[in-house]
């Protein structure tokens, strides 16, 4: 049975690849879209590097891996988390629901806004005189926000699960512009004894942001007098990237534990500054543990942007972010704390990161 299990694994895997392949043919489309989509939830999952493809199995799930929404326990799970980044000027918040629909399926929802607010419009600043008011200065916001539904089940195979996300794309920058896109991933899990096996394509068939603008003149003439490029209604595609990881859990005696993991993303629209580049396939490593006590303490530890940064002297040097996280459980409730960034940790400010989570369970019938 294991034999088959492996082979069955194996054939899904040449399956994702085949898709995230096909969907990449002439396709023309900018190396960086709906990028805070790769900012990542969850104070657990950031703490441990985002080597998370493989460990999920709870309401994050919805993000990760749908494949992982499983491992959900209880009549409804819920989870939150807000960072805030670059000093608090930009806000990243989450929110996820999953309930178990029966012993085979589950389905999830996921919220995700990156928002930087109250940002000053000076469009307005002089006057019909020529005369600088700042009383005439206003403020919008600019935000992206992702509606997702995911779900998941578990096959016939022992230890496999699948799942899938539907995406719905919401960005808007004040009154002047806004995009709608929709986009799908696909997920896959697998346990066998102590190994956790995952792979998910995000944006499968690429995900399709449509830009609409509204300008008015006034703002035109300001835009041209400025020399700033007028935006045009335009359509922006995410290509598809590949997530695989592999964890392994150990024991150590009736109180601790350790899960270690690794995850590889790849991405297939040239060449990025990844640890791992070819003109077709950059890969991005990541590696994360996590040491528990009596399933109630956790310490997490995890590295990710692995890359080389060329210095002032012109010299090539390998850089990494360290990410530390830790964690406390108590019955139905989680709460997690991550220091990480999501750049360079040379040019933005390390951020704290605090989520929850907690399992509602329905009043036996008296």
């Amino acid at each position: 049975m294991k034999t088959v299990s492996v082979k069955g694994m194996h054939n899904l895997l040449v399956v994702i690849g085949s898709v995230v392949a096909g969907s990449l043919v002439a396709q023309d489309a900018p190396k960086y879209s709906n990028e805070f989509l790769a900012v990542g939830v969850g104070a657990r999952a950031l703490g441990m590097g985002s080597a998370y493809t493989a460990v999920v199995t709870d309401v994050t799930s919805g993000y990760w891996n749908p494949a992982g929404l499983m491992g959900v326990k209880g009549d409804l799970q819920v989870g939150v988390m807000h960072s805030e980044y670059f000093a608090g000027i930009a806000k990243y918040d989450y929110v996820g629901l999953a309930k178990p629909i029966d012993s085979v399926s589950t389905i999830g929802f996921t919220f995700v806004r990156f928002g930087i607010d109250n940002i000053p419009n000076t469009i307005d600043l002089i006057d019909p005189s020529g005369n600088i008011d700042y009383d005439r200065i206003t403020t919008f916001s600019s935000a992206d926000q992702a509606f997702i539904i995911s779900y998941a089940r578990k096959m016939r195979v022992p230890g496999l699960r699948i799942g899938g996300s539907a995406k719905v794309i919401y960005r808007r920058v004040g009154e002047f512009g806004k995009a709608w896109g929709f986009g799908i991933d696909a997920g896959a899990k697998y346990d066998i004894n102590e190994w956790r096996l995952g792979a998910v394509v995000r944006d499968v068939t690429g995900t399709f942001n449509a830009w609409s603008y509204t300008l008015d003149q006034r703002t035109i003439d300001v835009f041209a007098q400025t020399g700033n490029d007028i935006p045009e209604n335009s359509v922006e595609v995410t290509l598809p990237r590949l997530m695989l990881g592999v964890a392994r859990q150990f024991k150590f005696g009736p109180k601790f534990g350790l899960v270690a993991a690794v995850d590889l993303e790849n991405t297939f629209d040239g060449k990025r500054n990844t640890l791992i580049k070819t003109s077709t396939v950059s890969t991005d490593p990541r590696v994360g543990v996590e040491l528990g006590y009596a399933g109630v303490v956790f310490v997490r530890m995890g590295m990710s942007n692995i890359q080389y940064v060329t210095d002032i002297s012109d010299q090539q040097q390998l850089t990494v972010q360290p990410n530390i996280g830790i964690g406390l459980k108590i019955k139905s409730v989680s709460l997690d704390y991550a220091l990480t960034d999501i750049g360079d940790n040379s040019v933005a400010l390390y951020s704290n990161i605090f989520s929850l989570k907690f399992d509602l369970y329905k009043k036996p019938a008296s």
